[in-house]
């Protein structure tokens, strides 16, 4: 479990998060939403250990991560699988040297060890035959798995995705949405998302933090998201029509 315990980041005299406290569990889908500017990527940062903060307290299974020396930050770091916005493959390694990237940073494996390793997570992510494509051969579906994979590769504890549907069509989107909720499952991974798309806040949030203007405005569930009478969530998550009226349908079948 990741524990969040009144977090405030400022940078300047311009305070951006207000004292948010919240929590992550294993083997969920935890999503971040809000608003541009509400504060949900420094909040990531901040989770992450790039943005110090004036003042809180950010744990990891008991770790406080403020407290801990920096080989033990350097440890918890192994721990943790990252899927940037975008994917960040490298352009000059193929696929499963992308892929193999941070056995080779955190780990003492053989060349064939790390390559058997990374041959299963592709398959994992199936990707069996991509192996020696470069990046630039891949749409941008197959690099997202290819992210995902990478970040899944060291077995980690701690998942994060920053936009991880960023750029895709809604079927590939739905896939990567799949993808992320089975592998949290099966690894039991704590799993936080940083997303801005209302079909994976519906899919797969099983945990929904909705940021505004620096404060946890609401936190609730798909489920219970569709009950709330919060007029910023409902604002936010309900903004088309589309959306209006399946919120709508839903409140019919339930009363």
């Amino acid at each position: 479990m990741i524990l969040v315990e009144n977090l405030y980041k400022s940078f300047g005299n311009a305070e951006v998060l207000k004292g948010i406290s919240t929590s992550f569990e294993k083997g969920k889908t935890n999503l971040i939403i809000g608003q541009s500017g509400s504060g949900k990527t420094v909040f990531l940062k901040c989770l992450l250990g790039l943005f110090p903060y004036e003042k809180g307290i950010i744990s990891y299974d008991g770790k406080i991560f403020s407290k801990l020396s920096e080989d033990q930050k350097r440890d918890l770091r192994a721990e943790i699988g990252m899927v940037f916005q975008g994917s960040a493959l490298f352009d000059s390694m193929t696929i499963v040297e992308n892929v193999m990237f941070p056995l080779k940073m955190f780990t003492k494996m053989s060349k064939s060890e790390m390559e058997d390793r990374a041959d299963f997570v592709l398959k994992r992510v199936n990707l069996p035959d991509a192996h020696n494509k470069m990046p630039s051969e891949a749409s941008g579906g197959m690099q997202k798995r290819v992210a995902i994979a990478r970040a899944i590769v060291n077995n980690p504890k701690y998942l994060f995705c920053d936009e991880p549907n960023s750029g895709l069509d809604p079927k590939t989107a739905i896939v990567i949405d799949n993808l992320i909720q089975e592998i949290t499952d099966e690894y039991q991974m704590v799993t936080v998302i940083n997303s801005h798309d209302m079909n994976s806040v519906m899919e797969i949030g099983e945990k929904i933090v909705f940021l505004r203007h620096g404060i946890k405005e609401w936190q609730g569930s798909k489920d219970t998201i569709f009950k709330t009478d919060n007029k910023a969530v409902t604002d936010f998550v309900y903004s088309s029509n589309l959306f209006k009226k399946v919120r709508q349908m839903y409140l019919e079948e339930n009363e």
